[in-house]
């Protein structure tokens, strides 16, 4: 099925809709894919970046982090489900979509604190994180360093677990099109990018040429390169130190495209014994699940967080801990008044020392 594939994109001919989609303007193809859906469109300062976000919903908060080269119209075969029972909050990533760039180097700390931002903002209790390749390597470095301000945590075919080593097809498809994105270098990395990719442009209709042209549009935008590669650089192409991601003490999932050639299902499967994270393969997929098998990636996300609702909480270990830590020197960081008052409560609530916590 490949090799067919492979051939049709080497005879490339644009149909009629394929030619009208390349002169629509990247706003406009944006527009149009975000049309009828109960989202909304709303820009916030992030740690002094300019950050384009879709909101809409209700329920317990849930963000989705897309992958390199995205945005977060990428995201549109999912969305109308999940703000059936969610708060979803999806944002452009920094030097993504209508999101702004970053001055100079890229440093992690900062892109965290993105996050970090994002999430205090518009969350007002810990989200389900949701990352994608790119966005999902984010989102795991996030969760090892303020897993408290999470709820649980789902990574998508997530770079960053191991280095970046993709199979050579699909490495010589993404230079191909990062050095020259034309619409025939775009549909020949969507070739690797999907499993199959003539049944999904069938699935989408007129939205797969909106979705082409908003991609060729920004990847044109010689100006966003610089923040997208600084992003891969630090984020996308090594992979997190094994410490690092034990770290992670919320429930973390896993969900896997079975054909990705980016990072390839071995991956995943050492990824899940190493940490105990439960890995849920989807098959007729690549790289990309949540856009080629919208129904199942939802359907396999619920479980993900029915899974997490019913696990035990970790927060009150890591509480004991960090008041371990600060207790020889916490009179010293009190003025009297504030003891007088915490010995009063004790006294009050009828605690004595050697009480069982």
């Amino acid at each position: 099925m490949r090799e067919a594939m492979m051939t049709h994109v080497e005879d490339y001919t644009a149909t009629p809709a394929a030619i009208e989609s390349n002169r629509i303007s990247g706003e406009a193809a944006r527009k149009r894919l975000l049309t009828g859906l109960s989202i909304a469109e709303r820009r916030l300062e992030l740690a002094g970046i300019s950050t384009v976000l879709l909101d809409g919903g209700a329920g317990s908060p849930i963000v989705l982090l897309h992958g390199p080269g995205e945005h977060a119209a990428k995201w549109l075969r999912i969305l109308p489900e999940l703000v059936r029972t969610h708060h979803v909050i999806a944002p452009d990533l920094p030097g993504h979509g209508t999101s702004g760039t970053v001055e100079g180097p890229i440093h992690p700390d900062r892109v965290l604190a993105w996050l970090g931002e994002l999430i205090e903002r518009t969350c007002p209790t810990p989200p389900i994180l949701v990352g994608q390749i790119l966005g999902a390597a984010i989102a795991a470095r996030f969760a090892a360093k303020h897993g408290s301000q999470l709820r649980c945590l789902v990574l998508s075919d997530a770079l960053g677990l191991a280095p970046f080593q993709p199979a050579p097809e699909f490495g010589a498809a993404l230079a191909a099109f990062v050095t020259e994105p034309s619409p025939e270098s775009h549909d020949r990395l969507w070739q690797q990018c999907a499993f199959d990719l003539d049944t999904l442009r069938d699935h989408m209709g007129e939205n797969w040429e909106r979705l082409r042209a908003y991609n060729l549009d920004r990847a044109q935008a010689s100006e966003l390169k610089p923040t997208q590669q600084g992003l891969m650089e630090q984020f996308g192409f090594p992979a997190i130190p094994s410490e690092e991601l034990a770290r992670i003490r919320i429930p973390t999932f896993l969900i896997w495209g079975r054909h990705d050639l980016a990072t390839p299902l071995p991956v995943a499967e050492a990824a899940s014994v190493r940490y105990g994270w439960p890995l849920h393969i989807i098959d007729g997929a690549a790289d990309d699940p949540p856009i080629e098998q919208p129904a199942e990636f939802v359907k396999v996300l619920r479980a993900a967080l029915a899974a997490a609702g019913s696990a035990t909480p970790q927060a009150l270990p890591d509480t004991r801990e960090a008041w371990d830590r600060i207790a020889s020197g916490y009179d010293r960081t009190n003025t009297e008044t504030q003891m007088w008052l915490g010995n009063e409560s004790l006294a009050r609530a009828g605690l004595r020392p050697g009480m069982p916590s």
